[in-house]
């Protein structure tokens, strides 16, 4: 990176960890970071994700051997913890020699870490940590390295924002662990803020969402593009019997429809005809269906637009190429004004 030497001396560590030129990782977005997104990413220097959701085994085998074909450079894979066949998944990043495994939506089951650290072809763990005491135990339990990531992003949300969790965790932890930091990130100015910090990296989504790159339908992208911050709202949870993560989704018919179906799921659960670890699986299915209907068949309004709230700084499709350049110039220019 020698012409962006003041952010590539602080990427280092983050660049090291990841083997890419540019410590810029794009979350994973399901139905979004597949194939094309996630090897452009890469091509560019940067590190992509492939956000397997709720893949069967055969699909991600088969995404994975894609992906590998457009790139021959690092990219990871996002799994989610819940997923009921997540160690046959974990088994798919070891044949193909994944060699970064993103575990994603809760707390790391018991012997997941052990078996993508432990198999044929070891690969590093990155865990999302939405408290201090949680990183610490993560790190504890085996995680090579941490995403922190506020409320402020797209998709599942956590409570709090990234400049409070930045905050918290940055000064604690990332002088001796690699630490990257997602949510609201738009610009190459707030980059150059959490590097400052102590970060190694950052994650961003909604930004590569409408990349050129992107298969998300022409209509989806035009919504970012019109949308601003407060349009990004988060999910309001109706029953507090029924823990469900909030979505930060851009609100439409859509937003309704989830509201509806907590009532619904609810119901269910009270009446005995579900366990509550089937009914968070019913609302995981039918946020990946109504984030299908936005991203693939462009319906904006019954399926789920998940923006964070940085969509308001999107406003034109871009080549993931220079969405990268631009944020690694912005920064470099902030970093040399200080």
């Amino acid at each position: 990176m020698t012409d962006y030497p003041k952010t590539g001396r602080l990427m280092q560590r983050g660049t090291d960890f990841l083997g890419c030129e540019t410590a810029i990782l794009c979350g994973a977005m399901s139905w979004v970071s597949e194939r094309n997104l996630v090897s452009a990413i890469s091509n560019a220097g940067g590190f992509g994700v492939i956000a397997c959701g709720a893949m069967t085994p055969e699909l991600l085998d088969a995404e994975i051997a894609a992906t590998k074909a457009m790139t021959d450079r690092p990219f990871g894979v996002n799994l989610i913890t819940m997923h009921p066949q997540l160690f046959d998944l974990i088994e798919v990043c070891s044949r193909h020699g994944v060699g970064h495994v993103v575990l994603a939506g809760g707390i790391p089951p018991k012997g997941s870490v052990e078996a993508i650290k432990g198999g044929a072809n070891p690969a590093r763990v990155i865990c999302f940590a939405p408290t201090l005491a949680l990183a610490k135990k993560l790190l504890r339990s085996g995680a090579d390295a941490l995403v922190i990531e506020g409320m402020e992003a797209g998709g599942h949300i956590g409570p709090v924002s990234t400049s409070v969790l930045a905050q918290e965790i940055l000064p604690a932890l990332a002088e001796e662990h690699v630490i990257f930091v997602a949510g609201g990130i738009g610009k190459g100015h707030a980059i150059a803020g959490y590097l400052e910090m102590g970060a190694a990296g950052v994650q961003l989504g909604t930004r590569f969402a409408c990349a050129s790159e992107s298969i998300a339908h022409p209509d989806f992208k035009k919504a970012f593009f019109r949308a601003s911050a407060r349009d990004a709202i988060a999910s309001v949870q109706v029953d507090p019997r029924l823990p469900v993560i909030p979505v930060r989704a851009l609100r439409n018919k859509g937003t309704e429809s989830f509201t509806a179906k907590q009532i619904e799921v609810a119901g269910r659960l009270d009446r005995g005809e579900v366990e509550m670890a089937e009914a968070q699986l019913q609302i995981e299915h039918y946020w990946a269906g109504a984030l299908r209907r936005a991203v693939i068949d462009g319906d904006v309004e019954g399926g789920s637009l998940m923006a964070g709230q940085s969509v308001g700084m999107v406003r034109e499709e871009e080549p993931v190429g220079q969405i990268v350049t631009t944020l690694m110039a912005e920064c470099e220019e902030a970093l040399g004004r200080r």
